[in-house]
């Protein structure tokens, strides 16, 4: 199991791949009920986060130009650091972390989105918010060519929105979709730190350990607008298989440096790179590289 986490340097992984199971049903909406002082005293806490990092010229969502060039060989570098390639602390969650060589793991089957929200967020939140995952997935769909569409029964992919005050919805929640979810886990959900805005689980089986069937996605309900769309579009995309970051990547949210809010142009490149049928879930780094230079060169249209 891949959890992936947003602003800051962690992933954790869990040696428990659940088996298939009958689909849960969907949740009765949640009635809604209004944050806490604490939740509220949070929300102004990211505000702040957000104006200080706009104030530096980050958190851009123009996709890249002509200060942010990159070519073939940008492209198949980085896509190699991000697909194969892991994040993973050590079992306390700290923040010391190393990369692991890994295997292409990413869906075979349909990627079916359902959007869940604690009580916390308000109904007006709550459109918007389903508004922009739909659209997300929708170009999300278009760029890999692989069957991705929001659901409302029957997901395997659920994107949370929730606040401080709603941490016990979740884990409930959680414990219903994930069997076998780490104890480590289950407490990073119920009391995560103030540094992790949103992240997200992706879990094969046992029989297919390169094949996700499953993943949730928790985005904190107390950030502002701009910091929610950037969490939706990189742990989304994080979710489908690219679960790394890269110092080197640019134009790239798939960078820890947070100039990028949006998906950018690059990144759409990576997405479809992944999901190209020429690359199999499972293959190696070494057995993928011919391969991923050919479609690097293919999509920045270069000569071979």
């Amino acid at each position: 199991m891949l959890l992936a986490l947003a602003n800051c340097d962690e992933t954790l992984t869990s040696s428990v791949a659940p088996e298939p199971r009958p689909a849960v049903p969907a949740p009765a909406p949640n009635a809604y009920v209004p944050p806490s002082a604490a939740s509220q005293d949070l929300a102004r806490f990211y505000q702040r986060i957000e104006r200080d990092l706009l104030t530096r010229g980050l958190l851009r969502t123009d996709g890249g130009g002509p200060d942010t060039p990159y070519d073939a060989s940008d492209l198949e570098r980085n896509f190699e650091t991000i697909a194969f390639y892991s994040e993973y602390p050590d079992h306390a969650v700290t923040t010391t972390a190393y990369t692991t060589e890994g295997q292409l793991s990413r869906w075979s089957g349909p990627v079916r989105v359902q959007v869940e929200f604690g009580p916390t967020v308000s109904p007006e939140t709550r459109k918007k918010d389903a508004a922009e995952v739909e659209a997300f997935t929708a170009r999300l769909a278009k760029l890999t060519d692989h069957p991705i569409s929001v659901v409302n029964r029957k997901a395997n992919f659920h994107v949370f929105f929730a606040g401080k005050d709603d941490s016990a919805y979740v884990v409930s929640r959680l414990k219903q979709l994930v069997p076998g979810i780490s104890q480590p886990s289950l407490d990073l959900i119920a009391n995560p730190r103030s540094n992790i805005d949103c992240f997200v689980f992706a879990s094969p089986t046992k029989a297919a350990p390169y094949r996700f069937v499953r993943a949730v996605t928790l985005i904190r309900a107390e950030l502002p607008d701009l910091t929610r769309r950037s969490c939706i579009h990189e742990e989304i995309a994080q979710g489908l298989g690219l679960s790394n970051d890269s110092p080197k990547a640019r134009p790239s949210i798939f960078n820890d440096d947070d100039e990028f809010a949006l998906l950018t142009s690059h990144d759409e490149k990576l997405l479809t790179m992944l999901y190209d049928p020429r690359l199999q879930p499972g293959v190696t780094v070494q057995d993928a590289r011919p391969v991923v230079r050919i479609i690097a060169r293919e999509l920045m249209g270069q000569p071979l």
